[in-house]
């Protein structure tokens, strides 16, 4: 009896392991984690404030003709995880501008996925999911300040404007289809809200981004 006990036990244990393993969550949306959150400043800088709902912890960003990000270096091995996951609302979105060019290179609510490919930030190479204002799912396209950088739209406001949606893509994919890269790692994540270019006014929520499995 105690070693089918036993046998139980491990069996469970190992399948509570695989399920760690399996998720990398990036953003914890706390107090303790947003002082220690590195910020890249493009003009002025975003309004991040935090709170929480049934579903976890989220953080709210707003923006008005300014935009900034926030992030950290953490390594995602994209052998074992990956998919990014992103639950997002955007509240107040920027429609009418022309996202793909630098007038309009804005967005309510992005994500960056970067691999660090050389000494300087100039050489990192990007993978931007966006949640557009104007354009459809799946539509993607260089930056227009730098091809190292591709826009990717995973959610966009003309289907889910000020509602809570969760996307997900596989980053180790998007790398070799949209940049040309075999990548099995990636070394940063940050998120943006900025309207610097269209003088707009943006409302963003993000709160479960992590890394899966599948």
């Amino acid at each position: 009896m105690k070693k089918i006990f036993l046998t139980t036990l491990l069996i469970s244990f190992m399948i509570s392991s695989s399920v760690i393993a399996e998720k990398v969550t990036v953003f914890n949306f706390t107090e303790d984690e947003f002082e220690t959150l590195q910020v890249k400043r493009v003009k002025g800088e975003t309004t991040w404030s935090l709170g929480s709902d049934e579903n976890g912890n989220f953080i709210k960003a707003e923006a008005e003709g300014k935009g900034s990000g926030l992030g950290k270096e953490v390594k995602i091995d994209l052998l074992k995880t990956p998919f990014i996951n992103i639950t997002w609302k955007v509240e107040k979105d920027l429609s009418g501008i022309v996202e793909n060019s630098k007038k309009g290179h804005d967005y309510a609510a992005r994500v960056f996925v970067i691999k660090k490919t050389g000494l300087t930030t100039l050489s990192n190479r990007a993978i931007n999911y966006v949640f557009s204002s104007n354009n459809d799912i799946g539509e993607n396209w260089p930056s227009p300040y730098t091809k190292k950088s591709i826009d990717y739209v995973l959610s966009t406001t003309k289907d889910n404007l000020n509602a809570w949606i969760t996307v997900k893509s596989n980053v180790k994919e998007d790398f070799l289809s949209l940049l040309g890269l075999e990548l099995n790692d990636i070394t940063g994540v940050a998120i943006m809200t900025d309207t610097d270019n269209s003088k707009l006014k943006a409302i963003s929520y993000y709160q479960d981004i992590y890394f899966s499995a599948e």
